[in-house]
This record gives structure tokens, C-alpha cells and sequence, in this order.
């Protein structure tokens, strides 16, 4: 199955199913990814959160309800996975700009989302500066964070990490340690089981082998792996979000590869992360078609 061909299936899974409680990880599947990578291709991709883009699909349908039949408020709001009345018309208020009641008068003004639907659209001139490169095993000495799965949420709590890695001495602790001082890693893990609700995020350096491993830290493997490297150049963190953007958007759409899901990295380098001329990369382990 290619990229776009499995990502809407997913989409289309989630629309013949807005009016039931909607497992993430079976959505997944649709495309053939884990739920964990799917949200976070599909945030990429589509630039929102899957939950948010299921919650403004299922408040649009039930204001087309309200509106259309004579339904209750109270079944509406149980229809579209709401546990009472009270919370449906606080997400309905916010979406509309009306309450359910309003709605249901006839003649009031509402939101449409409308339905996402994946294409490859030809725009062009775009120049992404990327390597294929086959790495040998390396090892890294990492501070290691769980985070919720949740994208909304993980999107809040990682440079939470961050910032608490500066202040706390995390990071000054691994460029002290490195082996190899042109990078500092962040990197997301993704091998997770189904229905799991966290993922392992860390800051990172390689690191030798005999290098010892403060308290508080762990010495990690990363395994021998073909990898996408990509050139980022920009103030972050809108550049290398722009580029995630282009990496799921064209790249793999259109390249002889596709990832293998286990994990990516973001290297960072010394300098002026708010600088325009600021230089990263993002690393993908990758595999064939």
C-alpha cells in the first residue's frame, strides 16, 4: 500500500465510524503504521491533531442534525461520544459560536468542516536538501521522558522537557560527556505496543563505549539502520516543523522510501536556535518500497 492510499483509508475509516467510540490503533492499521506514528504523521500532514480533526468532524455532523430533525440535544450528544448534555454544549458553544438550543431554532449560522481527503497536489520548485546514508550501530547516553501519546497533549509536555533540561543541568551534562560535540539529539521512540499511552521522548549525545553514564541517564544502542537525513536551515522551531511538513507531505508521497516507524531523530547544533541561518537536521530510518 503507498503513503496517500494508506493514509486515506485511515480517514475514510474514521468517517464511517464518527458516530462510535473510534480506537486509534484501528485506525492505524488502515494505514499501516502504529497509532502512536499515525497521529503524528497525520498532525504533520494535515496540520492539526487527529482528535481535534475527529471532534470538529462529529460537531459539524450533529449541528447538521440539530438543525435537520427533530433530535434531542441529550441524544445528539451521546451519538457523538459526549457523556452529558453539559459537556456537548460546552464543545458545541465553542465550535458554533451558538448552544445546541440555538441551533435547533432554525435559522442560526454554523461551522462546516468538511472532510479531509488526501491528495498529491503538483506545486512546485521546492528544493529539499536530503541524504540517504547507512549508519553503523551507535551509542548514546539519553535523559529519557514519558510522554502521553496524545498528541495535543505531548505537543505541550516535550519542550516542557526541554526547558527543564536547560535549567536543571540535563543538557549541559551531555555536551560535557559526548564523544561527538556537533550534535544533541531529541528523539522520539515509536515502537509501542497497541493501546499504549505513553512514549519514551529524549534529549541525547553520542556517546563511546566506555563512557560512564551519570545517575539518572541511561546508555542506549541506537541499531545499524538506513536513514533519510534531511538539512534544515531556519530559527526554530518553525523550521524544522516546516520541514516535517515536506518530509510527510513530499517526500514520502513521491520517493522510493518509506519509515520504518521505530523512531526519529532531530539533531540539533550549537548556535542561535532564533537565528535565520540556524542549522539542524531531522533523521528518519527508512526502508524501501
Amino acid at each position: 500500500m503507498d503513503w496517500i492510499t494508506g493514509i486515506q483509508h485511515a480517514i475514510d475509516y474514521i468517517e464511517d465510524h464518527l458516530a462510535e467510540e473510534i480506537d486509534y490503533d484501528r485506525v492505524a492499521r488502515e494505514a499501516a503504521c502504529s497509532g502512536f506514528y499515525f497521529q503524528r504523521i497525520f498532525g504533520m500532514l494535515c496540520g492539526m491533531t487527529l482528535g481535534g480533526y475527529i471532534r470538529s468532524r462529529r460537531l459539524t455532523l450533529a449541528g447538521s442534525e440539530l438543525q435537520a430533525a427533530d433530535a434531542k440535544v441529550i441524544d445528539i450528544a451521546l451519538k457523538y461520544g459526549y457523556e452529558s448534555p453539559e459537556s456537548f454544549a460546552r464543545a458545541f458553544s465553542k465550535f458554533h459560536g451558538i448552544t445546541p438550543s440555538e441551533a435547533k431554532a432554525g435559522g442560526a449560522k454554523l461551522r462546516s468542516f468538511s472532510r479531509f481527503s488526501v491528495k498529491i497536489i503538483v506545486s512546485g520548485g521546492n528544493i529539499m536538501n536530503y541524504k540517504i546514508v547507512e549508519k553503523e550501530a551507535f551509542d548514546i547516553v539519553e535523559k529519557v521522558s514519558a510522554h502521553a501519546v496524545d498528541q495535543e497533549e505531548s505537543a505541550k509536555t516535550v519542550p516542557k522537557f526541554w526547558t527543564a533540561s536547560h535549567e536543571d543541568g540535563t543538557v549541559s551534562k551531555l555536551l560535557e560527556i559526548t564523544s561527538d560535540k556537533s550534535y544533541l539529539f531529541g528523539i522520539c521512540y515509536g515502537n509501542l505496543p497497541e493501546n499504549a499511552k505513553t512514549f519514551d521522548y529524549s534529549i541525547a549525545a553520542v556517546c563511546g563505549k566506555d563512557t560512564a553514564v551519570p545517575e539518572g541517564f541511561r546508555r542506549t544502542t541506537i541499531p545499524a539502520r538506513t536513514w533519510a537525513v534531511f538539512e534544515c536551515t531556519g530559527a526554530m522551531p518553525d523550521a524544522i516543523q516546516e520541514l516535517w511538513h515536506r518530509i510527510v507531505t513530499e517526500f514520502f508521497p513521491t520517493s522510493r522510501y518509506q519509515p520504518t516507524c521505530e523512531m526519529d531523530i532531530e539533531a540539533y547544533t550549537k548556535g542561535d536556535m532564533g537565528s535565520a541561518d540556524y542549522r539542524s537536521e531531522i533523521w528518519v530510518p527508512v526502508k524501501k518500497k
